[in-house]
């Protein structure tokens, strides 16, 4: 059974296969520079994204400065060595092991921030969740992030920087949150699973235990879901 607005077999193909080969990248870096053309469409790809109220409240840091990068890996530097902290014996040796960032070795970094004044005072389906502007920010990152695995290249998100020192270096106005800093560019692989579950950080969890039924803990009683979701996870393996 198929709809008559689904994409063919082979489009579905190149979907479901950007979405299980994304991957966090943050060492298998290229020099080679990202052609206008193809910056041009991830940046499309992201700004159209789905938006609460059609609000679109990203806006797009295209960072070639040099010196700008060296700023905001020496803010890295200082929250990664906060981090580390947190973990110790054999936890923490294998934290300070791992590479959390590409912000000197991508040939682009790419700020993705979420303007939380636009469209007004009220927003069309904002009222009772004020924070729809920054899901609604997450969907533009999913969506270059999955287009630029389609077009080959690698994309890394730091998380490990303070937001308000980034702010202040990239010069963003009032009410404009620095959502995602990304380092982009071509790789010489994508890893065959994320680099954490390689490393032994963590494991991907069994989808089959995180779905419910209609109220939490109780299992779905949709016909054939439950099969459905083992012969995937048997795939999977």
């Amino acid at each position: 059974m198929s709809s008559e607005h689904a994409f063919s077999e082979a489009q579905r193909a190149g979907v479901y296969r950007a979405i299980h080969e994304r991957r966090d990248v943050r060492s298998q870096f290229l020099p080679d520079p990202i052609p206008p053309a193809v910056l041009a469409r991830l940046l499309e790809a992201a700004h159209h994204a789905p938006s609460v109220g059609f609000m679109q409240p990203w806006d797009f840091l295209v960072i070639d400065s040099l010196a700008t990068r060296e700023r905001v890996y020496q803010i890295f530097q200082r929250e990664n060595t906060k981090a580390a902290d947190h973990y110790v014996g054999e936890r923490g040796r294998t934290y300070r092991s791992l590479k959390l960032e590409g912000i000197r070795d991508g040939p682009l970094n790419l700020c993705i921030t979420c303007d939380r004044t636009r469209g007004g005072e009220h927003v069309l389906g904002r009222n009772s969740i004020i924070d729809t502007d920054l899901f609604s920010a997450c969907l533009a990152v999913q969506n270059l992030w999955l287009a630029a695995r389609a077009e080959g290249i690698g994309v890394g998100w730091v998380s490990i920087l303070d937001q308000q020192d980034l702010a202040e270096v990239l010069g963003l106005p009032q009410g404009v949150y620095p959502l995602a800093y990304l380092c982009l560019g071509y790789v010489d692989e994508f890893l065959d699973q994320p680099e954490l579950a390689r490393s032994g950080w963590r494991q991907r969890l069994s989808l089959g235990e995180l779905v419910h039924g209609s109220h939490w803990g109780e299992a779905t009683t949709l016909e054939g879901l439950a099969g459905a979701l083992n012969d995937l996870q048997g795939r999977a393996r």
